[in-house]
């Protein structure tokens, strides 16, 4: 063990074993070893030198970290596993794609939109955490229309768990190519959130009496793509990276100064973009290849909205807001 490498639990994260947060809890556990003895919290190594095993498994640096972005679907776990049986988003990946990966925050069972998987727990960390800001905004189409008291109710914060919310923006939205509802029946709301709690948009709008009908993610941070299929993944480009790198308060679905935009509408599939995989059918599919619409989620995949996957070891922190 060295007095002058690198902290273990950021060994972890950039692994792809775990957060930083969950690779402390597993350093607490005694579960984590360092040539052959029990590591403890703020013990150093030099993943070069060092024989770094968690449950007897030696940990392997990945040469190249995997970025993926998928368009979830409702009805579908954000977990690695279901003790339930219903599908997850691994489920939808390529087969040749999964090693390692974690969904970074969640979304939940029944809200859709876009969700990141990585092997780089460092990224996962920053746009999971509430501390570095990264923004999500999320389309929300709520039963009747909040009045304007109620929505500066909202955009206050409100107690969730004991503990008050950071405040939200919420704009009045009106979805391209939709068809208009009936005065008064419904509405839609685009709602940008810099912390995630628990089906916090959820609540929120129940708080005010106006329950959600149907929820999804359009941006984390400043990447979005309004044309991926629900169901698909796709790889984030270098560009989209490095942007996720630099996200914080403000940048939700905007450009980073000077390099491009991040967030596309990407209406001309193949322009630009990182490389589409399909998603696999059954227990086959293919690695990569084009654009086309993957098979949706298994039949019987229903289940209790707030039923809970295996957690694994994707980022607990930041949750998903839907």
């Amino acid at each position: 063990m060295s007095d002058q490498g690198e902290r273990l639990q950021k060994i972890l994260a950039r692994a792809g074993v775990a957060s930083r947060r969950a690779a402390e809890e597993l350093i607490a556990a005694g579960r984590v070893t360092v040539n052959g003895r029990v590591a403890g919290l703020g013990d150093r190594a030099d993943p070069a030198r060092d024989a770094i095993k968690v449950d007897g498994k030696r940990v392997q640096l990945p040469s190249r970290h995997r970025y993926l972005l998928l368009n979830k679907p409702r009805a579908v776990m954000s977990t690695v596993s279901d003790p339930e049986g219903r599908p997850t988003v691994i489920d939808l990946v390529p087969p040749a794609l999964r090693k390692a990966l974690v969904p970074v925050g969640r979304l939940d069972f029944l809200t859709e939109g876009l969700l990141l998987l990585t092997d780089d727990g460092d990224l996962a960390q920053r746009v999971a955490h509430p501390r570095y800001g990264c923004a999500k905004v999320y389309e929300a189409k709520v039963e009747g229309e909040p009045g304007e008291r109620a929505l500066a109710k909202l955009r206050g914060g409100i107690v969730l768990h004991g503990r008050r919310t950071t405040p939200a923006k919420i704009v009045r939205h009106r979805p391209r190519g939709g068809r208009p509802a009936e005065p008064g029946s419904s509405s839609w709301w685009r709602v940008e959130l810099h912390e995630g709690r628990t089906r916090q948009i959820r609540e929120m709008f129940q708080r005010v009496g106006h329950p959600v009908l149907r929820l999804r993610r359009v941006a984390i941070g400043p990447i979005t793509d309004s044309s991926l299929p629900l169901g698909a993944v796709r790889e984030l480009t270098e560009r989209e990276v490095e942007a996720l790198r630099h996200a914080g308060p403000g940048r939700a679905g905007a450009p980073r100064a000077g390099s491009g935009r991040a967030g596309r509408d990407r209406s001309a599939p193949g322009r630009g973009g990182g490389r589409r995989a399909a998603a696999p059918r059954g227990t086959g599919g293919r690695a990569g290849g084009g654009s086309r619409r993957p098979a949706g989620p298994r039949k019987g995949g229903g289940g209790k909205a707030g039923g809970g996957g295996r957690r694994g070891s994707r980022p607990r922190r930041g949750g998903s807001g839907g």
